[in-house]
């Protein structure tokens, strides 16, 4: 396992197909190795919940962490591993210039459904890719 406190860590739904299809879209885009990742459902995903006293049974938010430093949720996480992975994808900046409530708004709607989005696979990263999956 990668030294995880110099990274990026994106908390995800493990039994979540779109969530899955994001996790490898990212890993593919990393071309800086800035971003490890864990299910929300992990021991570890847990304990990030737990110490923040956020919700710990439901698990339909995306979460970027970065260690002492910063936590964002839903469409500002998503936004921020934009602006990360660098490139073409920092235009996704433009999208702060919507109220957070509105961007929220639309994760939410995206969320309620994505379980109708998506089959459930499992994703099965290979060698190198799982160095990047927090398993504590």
């Amino acid at each position: 396992m990668e030294n995880w406190q110099d990274k990026h860590i994106v908390f995800f739904d493990g039994d979540c197909g779109v969530c899955n299809f994001w996790v490898q879209w990212i890993l593919e885009r990393d071309k800086k190795d800035k971003f490890m990742f864990a299910s929300l459902q992990s021991d570890f995903g847990q304990q990030f919940l737990g110490d923040r006293g956020l919700e710990t049974k439901v698990f339909n938010t995306l979460y970027l962490w970065k260690p002492k430093q910063y936590y964002h949720i839903k469409s500002r996480a998503v936004l921020e591993i934009a602006n990360v992975l660098g490139g073409i994808y920092k235009l996704s900046v433009i999208g702060k210039i919507l109220p957070k409530s509105l961007s929220d708004k639309m994760y939410d709607i995206v969320s309620r459904n994505r379980m109708k989005l998506a089959n459930q696979k499992c994703y099965l990263p290979g060698q190198h890719q799982k160095k990047k999956f927090i398993q504590i």
